[in-house]
């Protein structure tokens, strides 16, 4: 078997019945020719034996790293620092892939002529609860564009999958890690490398979601205020780029009031837009009490 070009990873913390329909799918690809590095975030619910068990079986190649229990995006630092193909996908614990979704990838990386130029291709999810691509599709397959534009000239919201090159997800700073935090969103690391280089575009399906009752993205305005300064630092980057104007105003108010969660009281002068930020401020801190008024609620 040739060398791998993609490693599939997956960060997980205490899901080791979800990880079960996703290690069918792997199994079921039509190209097996890939590694699937699993990032245990410490887990206490026996992850590790069922893996081990299914590196016995030996029907896909499969490495397994633990880790203490640091969240979700030092799971991903790890993975970085551990992959050695030249692409990586991050597909998580409660989601999938089609089977020919490996094979689909490979081909279309193979085909596509201009690697160097771009991170990486951008694909689709797919929301297997409401049945239908997550954010709608994207432009023209093989659409060089960058992701800040996808948004602004295509509207493109909702999640999508990116498949990376490793040499460039690794030329950019690595997710802070901040002590008693849980998340820093992943879309720091996103909008560093967008700052880079552009995406080529591939209107496949290549992940199945399967969003969670208690998974992160229905659980968001919760994880406010368990790790503010993760959102402070991502809100920060998010004023500078994209360079949508409404999204960094966005970006300025909640700036503000992850500055006044965390305690920042020095926030316009570290802010990267300080007229911006100072004409957020009081939209900020409305949010800031409104928040604080729920807070027993979320």
């Amino acid at each position: 078997m040739n060398k791998p070009l993609i490693t599939v990873f997956t960060p997980t913390f205490n899901r080791k019945n979800l990880l079960i329909t996703l290690y069918k799918s792997l199994c079921a690809q039509i190209n097996r020719n890939f590694i699937w590095l699993i990032i245990d975030d410490g887990s206490s619910d026996g992850t590790e034996a069922l893996v081990k068990g299914w590196q016995k079986e030996n029907v896909i190649r499969i490495n397994y790293f633990y880790k203490a229990n640091g969240g979700m995006h030092t799971a991903h630092n790890a993975a970085y620092r551990l992959i050695e193909t030249e692409l990586n996908v991050c597909i998580d614990s409660d989601d999938s892939m089609p089977p020919d979704a490996i094979e689909k990838i490979t081909s279309f990386w193979n085909s596509f002529e201009r690697k160097n130029e771009v991170a990486g291709i951008m694909a689709l999810d797919f929301d297997i609860n409401k049945k239908h691509i997550i954010g709608g599709e994207l432009p023209e397959t093989g659409t060089v564009i960058s992701c800040q534009d996808i948004v602004k000239k295509y509207q493109a919201y909702g999640d999508k999958k990116f498949v990376y090159r490793t040499d460039v997800i690794n030329s950019v700073n690595e997710y802070p890690e901040y002590e008693g935090e849980r998340i820093v969103p992943l879309s720091y690391k996103y909008w560093l490398i967008d700052r880079k280089m552009p995406i080529v575009t591939f209107n496949e399906i290549i992940c199945l979601v399967d969003y969670q009752e208690n998974g992160s993205t229905n659980t968001i305005k919760k994880q406010y205020f368990r790790s503010p300064k993760g959102f402070l630092i991502a809100k920060k980057e998010q004023m500078i780029y994209p360079k949508i104007l409404k999204s960094q105003m966005k970006s300025a108010i909640h700036y503000v009031f992850f500055s006044k969660l965390s305690g920042e009281k020095n926030y316009i002068k570290n802010s990267p837009k300080k007229l911006l930020t100072l004409l957020a401020t009081p939209a900020g801190l409305l949010y800031y009490k409104k928040m604080i008024k729920r807070k027993t609620d979320l």
